[in-house]
């Protein structure tokens, strides 16, 4: 009967949110902008929420209180307050200008934006390579999360391959039929709901506990050590190399980035990134305070599995875990559905068009992009069966290949100096930098305490200038689109 119920509550949020994406379409053009970017029409509600959840994700419910868990609540510092604050100024400094250049010549992606300026077809095809080759894991992340999550919840009744599976199914169905305008709705509905449900998980184990004093004593009696700022694995370089690498990366992550460009009025482009650092307080801290806080309830967690739903099964009834469960595979859902359309716009616009076919028909590529959805999300799936890493590990691997192309492209956006070699030159090099620290075993992961995926950041930009320097434009380069005609203020 709580399976049944358990169940039940999961299977009905998703059939809420297909009703939704169904009612999206009703009203969808059939263009491939509108399939895209909702024809760049959103409001301050939704552009804020729908950045929200997509970013939100198994990293977020499953990874971060898991590290909250093992090594200590400092993780709410690096994700909660510095990453928060840290986009919200890239949002600022990268999107604005997006925004500006976007709406005046129409860029769907960054790889768009990019080529045009630099009048350079590989470049393009470059940033989108790039973009999809880390998006993969990311997207692995969620079939991962939802496949652990289902698995935990119904001890074992429903299987990690079977639950990894039904999420693969319903975000290919929502995102071909749902679309950006689709997605968005569903964000703002998953973003409240997440925050609502992770808010009172939190109360209630409160209650039952005696509070916060009596959790965090019992986290202190447990593990003294997890309640002191720094130690050996938070260790200044480390939290700073962190957040520095998440921040940047999430600025670039396609389905991220491409929000950039849907705000509908610069008003409402302002309004959002003025709000995001309370967003993330809001969310964050509740859930990393979980994890940590479990440490010290004698919470069992099984040996690869997830400290929030093993903190909700001892302390809730079955009923509200599935409803936080459902909560936290919404964040799963509402990341996935975002990427799979930002990876197909990559594919369509960045590769696709300009290597296959310049005159394809905006009708025709809304049908390639749909079935580009189906490919990718069938892919990744596949390749979550084989379950390479830790939540952590993939999400990690995944923030810091995409924070490598964040400084070339701000380079590009504020220097008129960039050139295309020295632009091309930089995302090579740092992204052969950080891959080589991944796979090749005498390239060091770490530099006096510093990560691989920071270094990489300085080696992308010292490339970029110092090439730029060195290089004069090509004759195809159009600088003055970036610098002639914006207002940034």
């Amino acid at each position: 009967m709580t399976l049944t119920l358990q169940l039940a509550i999961i299977v009905g949020y998703l059939v809420v949110a297909l009703l939704v994406g169904l009612l999206a379409y009703r009203v969808a053009e059939r263009t491939a902008e509108d399939f895209y970017l909702a024809s760049r029409t959103f409001g301050t509600v939704v552009l804020l929420f729908t950045t929200f959840a997509t970013l939100l994700s198994a990293f977020t419910f499953f990874a971060g209180p898991n590290m909250a868990y093992q090594h200590g609540p400092e993780w709410i510092l690096v994700m909660g307050l510095m990453d928060g604050i840290i986009f919200a100024i890239l949002w600022y400094v990268i999107g604005y200008k997006q925004w500006l250049l976007g709406r005046q010549r129409d860029y769907v992606t960054l790889g768009e934006m990019l080529g045009d300026r630099f009048g350079s077809r590989g470049l393009r095809g470059l940033v989108a390579g790039v973009s999809l080759v880390w998006l993969f894991p990311y997207v692995m992340l969620q079939q991962v999360g939802a496949g652990t999550a289902l698995e935990a919840l119904t001890e074992g009744a429903v299987p990690y391959a079977l639950g990894a599976g039904l999420i693969t199914a319903f975000m290919i169905l929502y995102v071909v039929v749902a679309g950006m305008r689709g997605i968005a709705w569903t964000d703002t509905l998953q973003g409240a709901f997440m925050l609502v449900t992770t808010w009172v998980a939190l109360l209630w184990i409160l209650a039952i506990v005696d509070g916060p004093t009596a959790a965090t004593a019992a986290l202190e009696a447990e593990a003294a050590g997890h309640l002191a700022l720094g130690s050996d694995f938070y260790t200044p370089q480390w939290m700073l190399s962190t957040a520095i690498v998440i921040g940047f990366g999430v600025a670039m992550f396609p389905q991220v980035n491409q929000r950039f460009f849907a705000a509908g009025s610069r008003t409402v482009f302002k309004r959002s990134f003025a709000l995001w650092p309370i967003l993330c307080v809001l969310l964050f801290v509740p859930s990393f305070l979980l994890g940590a806080w479990a440490r010290g309830l004698d919470v069992t967690v099984p040996e690869g599995g997830n400290v929030l739903p093993a903190m909700l099964a001892e302390f809730s009834p079955a009923w509200f875990a599935a409803l936080v469960i459902a909560g936290a595979m919404a964040a799963m859902m509402s990341s996935s559905d975002s990427m799979l359309l930002s990876g197909s716009s990559y594919f369509t616009r960045d590769l696709y068009r300009p290597y296959v076919n310049a005159d394809l028909t905006e009708r025709r590529e809304d049908l390639l992009a749909r079935v580009g959805v189906v490919v990718f999300a069938t892919g990744a799936f596949l390749a979550s069966l084989w379950n390479p890493a830790t939540l952590f590990e993939l999400g990690d691997a995944a923030f810091s290949g995409f924070a490598q192309l964040a400084l070339p492209v701000i380079a590009a956006l504020y220097w008129r100096g960039t050139t295309r070699a020295g632009i091309t030159a930089g995302i090579l090099a740092s992204q052969v930098f950080y891959l080589s620290s991944l796979f090749v075993a005498v390239v060091p992961a770490t530099y006096a305490g510093w990560s691989a995926g920071l270094v990489g950041m300085g080696v992308g930009l010292l490339v970029t200038v110092g090439v730029s320097l060195v290089t004069a434009p090509a004759a195809e380069e159009r600088r003055s689109i970036y610098f002639e005609g914006l207002r940034a203020d």
